[in-house]
């Protein structure tokens, strides 16, 4: 994956590469072989009086092996996605073919179900991956290895960042794939041009309706007005995501939570995989291996879109991402 070429068929020259590896894996690539991943649910209460949802995929232990051996594979998915996503899904099928246990543990709100607290989730959540991951390094006593995807993979960076040495007792190793590092850079990428018109629409046509119920919870939580002219993701984190957590504007939750400026910061074997033709992310804006330390790998293929990397013959399929990044956490057991 590190060397990764999207198939010729997908790889047209320019931005446009970017976005066709892009849209065409989370559309119509093969998520996996067979039948498709099946969990069981759990709900686990939180502190503050609120509820998480994790969707588990239970492997039997396999011949010479046991529960205590096995290994958890814990997936934080991104922004508006579940277990259901297409990358969640292809995730789900190699950790089945590894032996490995599954978990997704679902943002708050994305799990199919309004949340009952004012609070949602947001990029530099650091504090949630901290609880969900201590609530699952108690339901399991083998290893435990982690990848969040965009929001996902940068909120976990975020929590590893902050939790330093300690993080070592969590997770073995851990993986970020497309995650938007630097986030200002991000909501500029993703508020213009074809990207505004895909991208960020489609986001906003799940998050609006979603913030709006939770006005509807909680009244007075933030503009109302000002969300349902809302257009732009920075407009959204302007009127609910910072507000409603704890920051003072857009622009001081993206400072805050951006993981690139502190990677030097992490003690756990961390690899960081971003496309260089990622439309979510410019390449001016990922990090280069001296600014992050040791325990830190750069993956930055030239092409891969935003949790693209398709591989195979049309209409192709999204396997080889998992495998190369369970190859490269096996390594780091």
């Amino acid at each position: 994956m590190k060397q990764y070429s999207a198939p010729r068929w997908l790889a047209p020259p320019g931005a446009l590469g970017g976005h066709v590896q892009t849209i065409w894996p989370a559309l119509f690539g093969k998520r996996f072989e067979g039948a498709a991943p099946r969990y069981r649910r759990e709900r686990w209460s939180t502190p503050d009086g609120d509820f998480v949802d994790v969707d588990w995929q239970d492997i039997p232990p396999g011949i010479g092996s046991s529960a205590s051996q096995q290994v958890l594979l814990v997936l934080f998915h991104g922004l508006e996605g579940s277990s259901r996503s297409h990358y969640a899904q292809a995730f789900a099928h190699q950790a089945s073919r590894l032996g490995w246990r599954y978990a997704v543990p679902h943002f708050r709100g994305c799990s199919g179900e309004l949340n009952r607290a004012p609070r949602a989730y947001h990029s530099g959540d650091h504090v949630e991956i901290a609880w969900m991951l201590q609530q699952l390094r108690h339901a399991h006593s083998g290893p435990v290895v982690a990848v969040g995807i965009s929001l996902g993979g940068n909120a976990l960076l975020r929590w590893a960042q902050e939790a330093g040495e300690a993080a070592n007792a969590i997770v073995q190793a851990m993986a970020a794939v497309s995650a938007p590092l630097d986030l200002a850079a991000g909501a500029k990428a993703i508020g213009q041009g074809f990207s505004q018109l895909s991208y960020s629409r489609m986001f906003l046509r799940s998050m609006k309706p979603r913030a709006l119920a939770k006005w509807d919870q909680h009244p007075g939580l933030f503009d109302r007005n000002k969300m349902r002219a809302a257009r732009t993701l920075y407009e959204f984190d302007n009127i609910f995501t910072a507000p409603v957590h704890g920051f003072r504007d857009a622009l001081d939750y993206y400072q805050q939570s951006s993981a690139k400026p502190q990677l030097a910061r992490i003690r756990v074997p961390s690899l960081v995989l971003n496309a260089l033709n990622d439309p979510f992310l410019p390449a001016e804006y990922l990090p280069r291996q001296d600014e992050v330390g040791q325990h830190v790998t750069l993956w930055q293929p030239a092409q891969g879109g935003h949790v693209g990397f398709p591989a195979g013959q049309w209409p192709g399929h999204v396997l080889c991402l998992p495998e190369h990044v369970t190859d490269w956490l096996k390594a780091h057991l």
